[in-house]
């Protein structure tokens, strides 16, 4: 497995997974697609323009697997998962847990992870992937997990 750091040219990449991603939550937020048959991304192009947004693909034996999106900078509280995305193939296998905390590594300091509220199955993989203790609340129509990684020492 590896996590890559998403250049411009792989953008037409990260678009399709989008659009995987969309589809699977269309079902938890009843979202439809436009009149091109697309859910849409409407942030996707500000991963390249905007220095707080961090666009990273998984890949597993140099397939694509899935996407993290993370944003980073004046967050009201801490750094944020804004969207992340494994394959179905190959979720259950230990492969989002490991993603997930080798993004937090990569940003130390305090975090969050938020689900919409009653997404039980999301929940539930944050706790599991967070590996540290945590806060959760919930907030307006989101559940949020914050908590802090310790860099690495030195």
């Amino acid at each position: 497995m590896e996590i890559i750091p998403a250049s411009e040219t792989e953008k037409p990449v990260l678009r399709r997974l989008l659009e995987l991603y969309g589809y699977d939550f269309s079902e938890i937020d009843g979202r439809d697609v436009d009149e091109h048959g697309e859910f849409g991304y409407r942030y996707l192009d500000h991963y390249w323009t905007d220095p707080d947004r961090h666009a990273f693909l998984v890949r597993v034996d140099s397939r694509w697997a899935g996407f993290v999106l993370v944003r980073t900078g004046d967050m009201p509280a801490a750094t944020d998962i804004a969207e992340f995305f494994i394959l179905r193939k190959y979720r259950r296998s230990g492969l989002g847990r490991e993603v997930a905390r080798q993004i937090f590594n990569r940003f130390p300091g305090k975090w969050q992870t938020r689900q919409v509220a009653g997404n039980s199955g999301a929940t539930q993989f944050w706790h599991s992937a967070i590996p540290v203790e945590f806060y959760e609340e919930l907030l307006g129509t989101q559940t949020v997990q914050r908590f802090e990684i310790q860099p690495p020492p030195t």
